[in-house]
This record gives structure tokens, C-alpha cells and sequence, in this order.
């Protein structure tokens, strides 16, 4: 036998039963195995004896004359009157709480022979606490308890206490009952330690993977916040680069379709007008002076190498012109706005937002008398939030 119970089978709260077992029908009662002494691995049967029925304290006990309980088998106690338990027989002590601790009443009991100890409960009358299963346990080391105990209500004992002093039945001159002792214990009192060890063991693990989830939920949805919607990229319009000029396309243009022709609505180039000045002495080229003939548009209107990439437009390129007049591959410039940010890779634009919106909230906060009045005075360096207000005020 263990001299000590798991701390499982008094922390959750073990039930036993106790049944009288020479009555028909038979009685039972309800109980809870202390957490101390044998466990109740089997069934324990011998006759119940109330201590005081042949017991007294002894006269070295101080207060056994004014003990109120006379059956609380508190140490020390001594053999009173001629019939005494046959050690030969299996017997279970019955006593009653208080005046001393529960190991101290089980520890006589066994000092007297008995196999079992059953104990019971205060009158709730007398002690203020209510009439309920309490869980018994030791306050010191009690590894010399060998024998098991189970704890019963107030109104159990006092009716076992009514039955064993009516029985017929004796156990060597002593009236008694036979008792049966036997353990109820659940699917759940074998599986909660373990499962109490998992839960331990694992939730540290599971608290952190929690935490990581829903830290990557609230960053798939800031970075879904940060990206531009698919279809509003595809609205945006788009370009082809023809060799000598643009060819523009509206957002709602099937960009798969096939080019079969580049004379719709073309844009010249700056620089296809430049070179071939260079190239050939022609006296009608355009004179400098006069930008809307030899081509001087403003940068953003003239830019002949994708950001991204860093390569030059060739011919049959498509172009998308963001709302702030960047001009990037098609491809590239969408996968960037689709899946990592909604800005322009230049001018961090928000191609999302009125781009007038922009501008008023970025001039708010400089000085506007600094900024370019008109296509001409903007170039790359430009601000170009700052640019577009201005320019379309000139």
C-alpha cells in the first residue's frame, strides 16, 4: 500500500461509497477517500465499530471528562469494558470529527487493529459548517499511515450511527453492521492528471502560436490595407511605346488584345524627335526655341526608362501612367501596387487617393511660394504633390 495518494485523487476530488451491505435493500453513503493513508485500489469489507463503544480516553488524556464527542477518536484511548474487536477479523473503526486532526483519529484507529477508518461530519448546528464532503489531509508527514480512510456527511454518520446501534448483528459481544468501502473512480479522475500534465506542458505552446497567429492576421491585413485593389489597377490607364511615340489605351481596354497597328491617338517622343535630328541633318527638324515643336514636355511626360527595372521602353512595350504621371511597365508596376504598397515607386503617391487631395494635404505644410508655376520650371526633384497644385493653379 502507498503511504501517500496522488495529489490528484484529493485535488480533484475522489468519490467512494460506503454501503451497509446486511441490509435489504441496501444502504449507502456517499464519501470521499482522504488524501492520506491506503488508497482504495479494492473493495474493503469487515464490520463497522464505533471506537466509543469500546474505547475511553485514557485517564492521561486531560480533557476526556469534558470531551463533548465521546466517539472522536482522539488520542490517546484505552480498551474500555470486557468485549474488544478479534484481531483476527477484518473491522473498520467509526468516529466523528473534531477535537483533533484526521490523521491523528486514524492513526489511533490503526494503533487499535482496524483495517479502514470512516469518519464523519460535524453537526452543522454546533459547528457552522455545512453539512458537505470535506477533503481530509494531513498537515504532517503521515507515511506511517498504513491503513485507508473516506470522509461521510453528518447526517450519513448519524444515520449509520442509528443503524449499527439497532442491528442484530454482533462482532465478538459488540453490536455492528457490515460495511462495504469501495473507490468510484471516474474515466476522468484516471485521465485528468494526465491530461492536466498536457494542457501544462502544452500551453505555453499554444499561447504562442495564438500570439503569432493573430499578430500574422493583423499584418496580412495592415499589408492588405497597404495594397492597391486589383481591379482599380487594371483601371488605370496604359500605354504603348510605338518606336516614335505613345499609344494610348484606356483602363478598361483589354491589354491581351493583340497590336496590330500604331496609329491610334499617338503622343510623340522627346527623344525619337531628338535623335532623329541627330541623326539626319533635315532642315525642318524644330527649332529649340519653340518647345511645343521640338518636343519639350515636361519630364514626366517624356520619361523613356522604367523606375523599377531601370531599362529603357522598347518598342511594343506597355506602359502604366499612374495618377502622378510616373510611367512603369505594366507587369511590374501592378505587381507592386497589387501585392506589396499602393504607392508610386518614386513619389510614394497613394494611386489610390484623388491625387488634388494629396496635394492640398502635402502643401499645407510647405511653402508654396517656392514651387515651380509651371510645366516648364518642374523637374525630377520637384515634389510632385506639391508640383501638381501648382501647375494646374498656372
Amino acid at each position: 500500500m502507498n503511504s501517500e495518494k496522488g495529489w490528484w485523487g484529493w485535488a480533484w476530488g475522489a468519490e467512494s461509497t460506503v454501503t451497509v451491505v446486511d441490509r435489504s435493500p441496501v444502504v449507502s453513503f456517499s464519501s470521499r477517500p482522504a488524501a492520506f493513508g491506503a488508497e482504495i485500489n479494492s473493495p474493503i469489507l469487515g464490520y463497522v465499530l464505533p471506537l466509543s463503544s469500546f474505547t475511553k480516553p485514557c485517564p492521561s488524556t486531560l480533557n476526556f471528562v469534558s470531551d463533548p464527542l465521546p466517539n472522536t477518536g482522539c488520542p490517546n484511548l484505552c480498551l474500555d469494558g470486557p468485549n474488544t474487536p478479534d484481531p483476527s477479523e477484518s473491522w473498520i473503526a467509526l468516529v466523528q470529527r473534531g477535537k483533533c486532526e484526521f490523521v491523528n483519529k486514524v492513526r489511533e484507529a490503526q494503533k487499535l487493529g482496524a483495517r479502514a477508518v470512516v469518519v464523519g461530519g460535524d453537526d452543522p448546528e454546533v459547528s457552522g459548517y455545512p453539512d458537505t464532503l470535506v477533503n481530509m489531509y494531513s498537515p504532517e508527514d503521515a507515511s506511517d499511515v498504513q491503513i485507508a480512510a473516506t470522509f461521510i456527511k453528518f447526517s450519513d454518520y448519524t444515520e449509520l450511527y442509528r443503524l449499527i446501534s439497532t442491528s442484530n448483528t454482533s462482532h465478538a459481544g459488540l453490536r455492528t453492521l457490515s460495511l462495504l468501502i469501495t473507490a468510484e473512480y471516474s474515466a476522468w479522475e484516471w485521465y485528468s492528471p494526465i491530461i492536466t500534465f498536457i494542457i501544462i506542458l502544452l500551453l505555453p505552446s499554444i499561447l504562442t502560436f495564438v500570439t503569432l497567429l493573430i499578430h500574422r492576421v493583423r499584418a496580412a491585413r495592415a499589408a492588405q490595407r497597404d495594397r492597391a485593389p486589383e481591379e482599380f489597377v487594371h483601371s488605370l490607364p496604359w500605354r504603348v511605346w510605338t518606336g516614335s511615340g505613345w499609344e494610348k489605351h484606356e483602363g478598361n481596354e483589354d491589354v491581351d488584345a493583340p497590336i496590330t497597328s500604331f496609329d491610334v491617338d499617338i503622343e510623340g517622343s522627346p527623344r525619337s524627335t531628338h535623335e532623329e535630328c541627330q541623326d539626319q541633318s533635315e532642315s525642318n527638324c524644330p527649332s529649340s526655341s519653340n518647345p511645343n515643336q521640338d518636343g519639350n514636355q515636361p519630364w514626366f511626360e517624356s520619361q523613356t526608362e522604367c523606375a523599377i527595372c531601370l531599362s529603357d521602353f522598347e518598342k511594343g512595350d506597355k506602359v502604366r501612367v499612374l495618377p502622378c504621371h510616373h510611367l512603369f511597365h505594366m507587369h511590374e508596376v501592378d505587381e507592386w501596387l497589387i501585392q506589396r504598397k499602393k504607392l508610386c515607386p518614386i513619389c510614394k503617391a497613394d494611386v489610390t487617393q484623388p491625387l488634388q487631395d494629396q496635394v492640398q494635404s502635402h502643401t499645407a505644410i510647405n511653402d508654396v511660394s517656392s514651387l515651380p508655376t509651371s510645366y516648364e520650371e518642374a523637374t525630377e526633384t520637384t515634389p510632385l504633390l506639391s508640383n501638381s497644385r501648382s501647375l494646374n493653379e498656372g
